[in-house]
């Protein structure tokens, strides 16, 4: 059993931008990297099979409140955790349902205790306090877990982001006592990331990212941000907590992006990335590729029997034409959402491998910029 480490490996000389190399005890994570979402133990319409072999991810995302309510604890913790539940045995890291409750605006009240909140399955209350997200983290397993926090809604106004940010602090203290006084589960070890909060108040945002990175944790995330704030709103804010946060520590930009969003906030210092966009804009026929972005529904791919994407390493990718996956979404045939899938995930990974590589070469700032603009053209 080891602490998270993190090598630093090469640092761009135009930009921010970081290569580097997590290491967990189920296994090493090159960063930048992005991580799949498995909201219920499960990345939407994709085996963990496809996941290793297709879409090349090191470390997938459970979700803290969806796992707390189906299966439930009792079943994750005979099975000896969500690795053993769901036979992916390599990095985890579980989300602490902060911003679900938060999503559940009108199902949940607030407190110093915790968040009180009505289930979306059966209605029946529950309550997450920093202690009990602790402990529910520890059963599920994850090899990073994360603190819990109040993720405020944009726009907020100053009063309500500054109380919602000394809260989310005060939470954070408590997450700390809980996760120092209990042992690691199943034999590895478990590794607390704190959040920074703020809104987007540059005093608000300061004093967060200061805070979070006081606390010496083994890596730090940067949290409500990508919740429909412009987008150079969240480049500036992402810059400033990221200048702030320790260079010898992941950090992890919670919930971004588009893949343009990725490599402008990998040029700002960020490793880490997750968001459900690759899996459900799929699963709504739209495709991110090496050329740009498919609306696979349009007609103009009917007799287009051309690979869905050649450029990227991924044999799904590069094995089914744009017609017959056009005719699988017409269909409504799941065959369809699982292939869509599939090459988003695998095109992310490939995009954050590729800036991995020039990261290393020493040329990522002209490629970045290059790619961001050929990234975003509609086919």
């Amino acid at each position: 059993m080891a602490v998270l480490n993190f090598t630093l490996q090469k640092t761009d000389d135009k930009t921010k931008a970081r290569a580097g190399e997590i290491t967990t005890d189920h296994g090493k994570i090159e960063t930048p990297i992005f991580m799949p979402v498995g909201t219920v133990g499960s990345v939407k319409a994709v085996t963990q099979q496809q996941l290793k072999q297709d879409v090349k991810a090191q470390i997938i995302l459970g979700n803290t409140y969806h796992l707390y309510l189906r299966p439930g604890l009792d079943v994750l913790e005979t099975a000896g955790g969500l690795h053993k539940f769901n036979g992916w045995d390599k990095p985890l890291l579980t989300d602490s349902g902060g911003y679900q409750v938060f999503s559940l605006a009108n199902n949940r009240k607030l407190t110093e205790e915790g968040a009180l909140f009505q289930s979306h399955i059966d209605g029946s209350k529950h309550l997450f306090t920093p202690e009990n997200v602790m402990d529910i983290q520890r059963i599920i397993g994850g090899d990073i877990i994360m603190a819990f926090d109040e993720c405020p809604p944009y726009p907020s106004d100053y009063a309500y982001a500054k109380k919602s940010m000394e809260l989310t602090h005060r939470w954070l203290d408590r997450c700390f006592e809980r996760f120092n006084n209990t042992p690691d589960k199943y034999g590895y070890t478990q590794n607390l990331f704190p959040i920074v909060q703020g809104s987007t108040y540059k005093d608000l945002r300061t004093v967060s990212a200061e805070y979070i990175a006081s606390k010496n944790a083994t890596g730090n995330a940067i949290g409500g941000l990508s919740v429909g704030e412009p987008t150079e709103v969240m480049y500036e804010f992402t810059e400033l907590c990221c200048d702030i946060l320790p260079m010898q520590k992941p950090r992890y930009l919670m919930g971004v992006g588009t893949p343009w969003n990725i490599l402008e906030n990998i040029a700002l210092g960020i490793d880490m990335f997750d968001c459900v966009m690759p899996t459900r804009n799929g699963r709504n026929a739209m495709l991110f590729t090496s050329n740009g972005v498919i609306n696979i529904d349009n007609k103009k791919w009917e007799k287009d029997f051309s690979a869905i994407d050649e450029g990227i390493d991924c044999e799904m990718s590069n094995y089914y034409s744009k017609a017959y996956l056009r005719h699988l979404m017409k269909a409504k045939e799941y065959l369809g959402y699982t292939i869509a899938s599939v090459h988003n995930l695998a095109f992310y990974l490939w995009l954050v491998k590729q800036a991995r590589e020039h990261i290393i070469a020493g040329d990522f700032s002209g490629w970045k910029n290059d790619m961001v603009v050929k990234l975003q053209q509609k086919l």
